[in-house]
């Protein structure tokens, strides 16, 4: 597989054009709370999408705006010169990529497929070995940045694959993230990895942070000055300084992640853990702490959900009427 076409006139391999708004038709499956934003932004960009989900509904203003509808991921793939996945579960991206009527049935000859969902190398992997014969293109490009980030074009994107191909999609890439958290993190299935490690990391923070904060209130530390000590000392975090707030201002656990993905996540980066041999026995913790709070709160509850079994347990919730974003000061 190679992303250099040759040119007779120069006597050498040129690189291939990139994937500019005008020129190329962008497939898009999985129109979801993450995929609706990014669709959106590409969409503003000047990207002629070709969509699907399992609800069409969901492509109601995409379609309005001059996006196509296809009934089928193998009619995506027909119809587009790079297919995106953006779906809940390595599961769904399976049966998505080669299932039947899937993106390989319909996927032309030396085409691409970028998946930006959470998932692992194992799947893609698959699917790259099945269409290496037909030069088939595939990277790995999960996203940081949640349903906000999405939204406004702001996502942090980590890459793997070949570099000549992060480059020819970088367009692409920029018109759903931040142009400076454009991240080629290495070959096929590092993209993964590091999603899977930096999600990990995330929800270790709020399950720590939610410990402090009970233990500290409960014996009687005013909420406010405890996290501002926090966040002027060596233990200061990006979850302390500014994730938590949407909690302690407003009680937000963030409901445009379900809890119930955020234990997939969690279970699929422990397992990747497993398969390379490091015993991550907080992260295995860390992880039954959020199946308890899904089977309390229920499937659809936030991702930050997890920081109502501390407030239960002190019997109290952990609000501020104004906790503002401070600086940190003398780490």
């Amino acid at each position: 597989m190679t992303a250099t076409t040759h040119d007779p006139a120069a006597g050498a391999a040129s690189p291939e054009p990139a994937f500019t708004p005008g020129t190329v038709r962008i497939g898009f499956i999985g129109l979801g709370n993450m995929g609706s934003g990014m669709t959106r932004n590409l969409q503003s960009a000047g990207f002629h999408l070709v969509v699907n989900d399992v609800r069409k509904g969901s492509a109601a203003e995409l379609l309005a705006n001059g996006a196509e509808w296809a009934d089928t991921a193998a009619a995506v793939a027909a119809g587009s010169d790079v297919v995106i996945t953006m779906l809940p579960t390595p599961k769904h991206v399976e049966s998505v990529a080669m299932g039947p009527g899937g993106i390989l049935e319909g996927l032309p000859d030396g085409g691409t497929w970028v998946d930006m969902s959470t998932s692992v190398p194992d799947v893609a992997n698959r699917v790259r070995e099945a269409g290496e014969a037909r030069g088939v293109r595939v990277l790995d490009a999960p996203v940081s940045g949640m349903s906000v980030g999405a939204a406004n074009g702001m996502l942090q994107i980590f890459i793997g694959g070949e570099a000549a191909d992060v480059e020819r999609l970088r367009p692409v890439f920029e018109a759903m993230g931040d142009p400076e958290r454009i991240l080629h993190v290495g070959g096929h299935g590092a993209g993964y990895a590091v999603k899977l490690m930096i999600n990990q990391l995330w929800f270790s923070h709020l399950v720590a942070t939610a410990e402090v904060l009970s233990t500290g209130v409960k014996a009687g530390v005013d909420l406010e000055v405890l996290r501002q000590a926090l966040v002027a000392s060596p233990a200061n975090s990006n979850f302390v300084q500014n994730d938590v707030l949407s909690i302690l201002n407003h009680g937000d656990y963030d409901e445009g992640f379900a809890i119930a993905l955020a234990c997939k996540d969690l279970g699929l980066s422990v397992d990747l853990a497993r398969s390379v041999g490091v015993p991550v026995e907080l992260s295995s913790l860390v992880e039954q702490l959020y199946r308890r709070a899904k089977a309390l709160y229920g499937d659809k509850a936030g991702e930050m959900t997890p920081v109502k079994l501390y407030e239960d347990a002190i019997g109290m919730q952990l609000r501020a009427a104004i906790v503002p974003a401070i600086a940190a000061e003398g780490a």
